[in-house]
C-alpha cells in the first residue's frame, strides 16, 4: 500500500491556518482521497490534556525548557497514535502545526536554539518530517487585529508581546531558508479565498494527478 501524504500548516495565531487546512481537506475529499485533519498540541486524549496545560493563562510562569518538553511529549503521542498509523494506511494527514512550530517558538523566540530544538523534535517523531508545509505569514499587528475581531479569550501564548512574535517569524523564515522545497511561504494577509488559491496552485504543482 502506498504511504499517505503528510501536510502541515504553520504560522502565528490568527494567520488562518485552520481555515486553509479545512479548505485543503475538502479539496482532497472531493477528489476521493481519504484524509484526516488534526492539530498540535493535541490530537489525542493524552495530548489534549497537555494542550490544556500549555495554553492555560494561569501557567504563565512555565519555563521555556518545560514548555518545549511538554510540546515534545504531546507530539510524540500524537505521531505514534494518530499520524504514523494513518500514513501507513495510505491516508493523507493534514496537521495544524507540527515540529516547525517548536523550532520557531521555542527554538528561536524562547532562545533554546533552533538546531537543538529540531533535533529534539525529530527524536519525538522518530524522524517523521512533513512532506509539505505551508507557512502563512502575517504581521503581529494583523494577527492582533484578527484575534480581536474574533472576540476570543487569548491563551497563554496569544498574550505574548509583538517582539516575541517577530522572533517567531524570524524562526519560520530560517526554516524556509533551510528547507525551501518542503517549507512554502504564503502571503497570509490576503483574503481566505486568495490565500487558498495560492495553496491550491502549489498543491496541484506538487501533485498534478489532483487536477
Amino acid at each position: 500500500m502506498e504511504r499517505g501524504v503528510f501536510i502541515t500548516f504553520e504560522g502565528i495565531d490568527g494567520s488562518g491556518k485552520t481555515t486553509q487546512a479545512t479548505f485543503l481537506r475538502d479539496f482532497l475529499t472531493e477528489r476521493g482521497i481519504e484524509v484526516i485533519m488534526t492539530r498540535e498540541p493535541g490530537g489525542t486524549r493524552v495530548a489534549e490534556k497537555i494542550r490544556d496545560i500549555l495554553l492555560d493563562r494561569n501557567n504563565i510562569g512555565l519555563v521555556a525548557r518545560a514548555e518545549l518538553l511538554l510540546y515534545l511529549a504531546s507530539r510524540a503521542q500524537h505521531t505514534a497514535e494518530i499520524i504514523r498509523p494513518a500514513l501507513g494506511k495510505g491516508i493523507w494527514v493534514i496537521s495544524d502545526r507540527f515540529t516547525d512550530s517548536s523550532v520557531a517558538y521555542q527554538g528561536c523566540a524562547r532562545g533554546l536554539g533552533m538546531e537543538k530544538t529540531r533535533e529534539l523534535s525529530l527524536f519525538a517523531t522518530e524522524g517523521l518530517v512533513p512532506d509539505l508545509t505551508f507557512y502563512l505569514e502575517i504581521t503581529p499587528e494583523e494577527a492582533s487585529r484578527r484575534l480581536a475581531a474574533q472576540g476570543k479569550t487569548l491563551d497563554r501564548l496569544e498574550v505574548e508581546q509583538k517582539e516575541f512574535y517577530l522572533k517567531v517569524i524570524e524562526g519560520y523564515r530560517w526554516i524556509g531558508s533551510q528547507e525551501p522545497d518542503r517549507f512554502i511561504t504564503i502571503d497570509g494577509s490576503k483574503s481566505p479565498e486568495d490565500v487558498w488559491e495560492q495553496i491550491r496552485t502549489r498543491i496541484i504543482d506538487r501533485f498534478p494527478h489532483l487536477i
